[in-house]
């Protein structure tokens, strides 16, 4: 194992594809002279937060995956040698369509996908008319720079998609998001909000004993404003790196695999789980 570099593409809302697809590939590049190995985009990337309302027009901005940008940006990581995790809206099929994350690995190849499992429905989050719920599982895959894997979102609050994910061997957990307050909440609640974000993935980072990797978007869209402060959590919580709430960053941090194989052999959490007892876990609610 080795030291791994990765680093977070922090910003808001481009004018329009073009300028997206322009100015993500500018901040790659720059991550890339900073010694990046892994680049990972924020959530729908491409587009500004369209799921604010529900608008059937927004469905033409989903595209195939693989295809355009996968296309555009396997050169550019062959030619840095990174590995890229970019976030996207896939249309499946007709009127089959998702919220995917896309992984090339550092000689441009295409490695796979995963489709966000939980969808939220809240005022401004209007989900789940867009998106299809994932059907392929928690995902791992190994690059070139050690196996990683990818939850989105709304994913994050749960402990079982962090965990499926680690058992699936991702030795550092990316996240892709999209969170921020409504008006009203960031003067009363809004501290409460973000503390809570970051307190239930760095617990994931705890419990799976792997690093944590967290980007959000940045600015004001609509009703929305994003709280930015992506973070970067080693496996006992400890924040290692964090953006500012507001403005573009590119987040650099070194993951230790070598540190974290250590730490697991004295925390072994995955030695002592009482898998024969966990059965329940599969049911919505398990009534008296």
């Amino acid at each position: 194992m080795a030291t791994v570099r990765i680093a977070l593409l922090q910003d808001g809302s481009a004018p329009d594809r073009d300028a997206a697809l322009q100015s993500t590939a500018g901040a790659i590049r720059a991550a890339a002279a900073a010694g990046a190995q892994i680049v990972c985009t924020k959530e729908l990337f491409l587009s500004p937060y369209f799921c604010q309302t529900q608008d059937p027009a927004h469905f033409n901005l989903a595209e195939t995956v693989p295809g355009p940008t996968t296309d555009f940006f396997r050169p550019l990581a062959a030619e840095l040698g990174v590995v890229l995790i970019l976030s996207l809206f896939e249309h499946r099929s007709p009127g089959l369509y998702h919220n995917t994350t896309a992984v090339l690995d550092a000689d441009g190849g295409y490695l796979g996908r995963y489709r966000k499992m939980h969808i939220p429905q809240d005022p401004c989050f209007e989900e789940k008319f867009y998106f299809t719920p994932g059907d392929a599982g928690f995902r791992a895959w190994d690059t070139r720079y050690g196996r990683i894997g990818v939850i989105i979102c709304w994913d994050q609050w749960f402990p079982e998609a962090a965990r499926l994910t680690a058992l699936d061997g991702a030795l550092i957990l990316f996240c892709p998001t999209a969170i921020g307050w409504l008006p009203g909440e960031k003067s009363g609640a809004g501290q409460r909000q973000r503390n809570a974000w970051i307190e239930v993935q760095r617990g994931h980072a705890v419990a799976n004993a792997c690093y944590y990797a967290a980007v959000n978007r940045t600015g004001t869209e609509g009703a929305i404003e994003f709280w930015g402060t992506s973070f970067v959590s080693d496996y006992t919580g400890e924040i290692l790196a964090r953006a500012g709430e507001s403005g573009p960053e590119i987040l650099v941090n070194d993951c230790d695999l070598d540190a974290l194989e250590e730490h697991r052999r004295m925390w072994p959490f995955f030695r002592d789980r009482r898998v024969d007892a966990y059965g329940d876990l599969s049911l919505r609610f398990r009534d008296a």
